[in-house]
């Protein structure tokens, strides 16, 4: 199995050590009863475990618009809404240079996912500001927008939760952008392959967190009022 699963995904190993399990278990139920299964062992189900997946919790959409609308300093108030509006990691956002701009896209150059660029949406009001900010700050198209460190601009992100009374990581931003627009309609294939530029759905879906009771029903009472 480590052989036929050198240099898999944790997900796709544990899916080849299920299809074999369940051969042995096929063998033992319909051919020979004191047939011991080998992948039943606690060594193997311990080195296939399923990787554990995490749901995060969502902030809602009038606490990211109250942190953005708090934070005075232009820089960082275009950081954070980058983040939350265009679905951007942190390092993506301090890449940027003024050449990346084109009207509402933005190019990524030498991506996360290995491609040579992507692209990233953002709304017109959102993209006129950065413009502008980017022809204040930069002297040649070449030059960083936001020329500080990823620690420097992590610590903003921390303090401008704070500001509003929450605990605020960068990466919740990113996943703000993906539930707000997935419960405003948007289809998850926009979601996933424009907003976050995941390469497989099941990676967005962890993305938009849990649906609690009251969400729910509020949706069904939208959907049907």
């Amino acid at each position: 199995m480590n052989h036929l699963t050198a240099g898999r995904k944790p997900q796709t190993k544990k899916t080849r050590y299920s299809h074999l399990s369940s051969f042995f278990n096929f063998i033992k139920s319909n051919l020979d009863e004191n047939f011991e299964n080998p992948c039943a062992v606690p060594m193997m189900k311990k080195l296939f475990k399923a990787p554990k997946i995490t749901h995060w919790n969502i902030i809602e959409k009038e606490t990211i618009d109250e942190v953005i609308f708090r934070t005075i300093q232009p820089r960082n108030r275009l950081m954070l809404e980058l983040m939350a509006r265009g679905g951007m990691r942190i390092g993506e956002v301090l890449k940027l240079t003024m050449k990346d701009i084109n009207d509402q896209k933005l190019i990524l150059r030498d991506p996360k996912s290995g491609r040579e660029y992507e692209y990233v949406f953002i709304p017109v009001k959102v993209a006129e500001r950065l413009r502008e900010y980017a022809k204040s700050v930069c002297k040649n198209p070449d030059e960083r927008i936001f020329p500080i460190s990823y620690e420097a601009a992590r610590i903003m992100v921390i303090k401008a939760g704070q500001a509003v009374g929450i605990h605020l990581r960068p990466h919740d931003l990113r996943r703000h952008s993906a539930s707000f627009a997935s419960r405003s309609g948007v289809p998850i294939e926009i979601v996933s392959k424009i907003i976050l530029r995941h390469s497989n759905l099941s990676t967005t879906q962890r993305y938009l967190g849990k649906i609690t009771d009251t969400e729910a029903s509020k949706w069904i009472e939208n959907l049907y009022s």
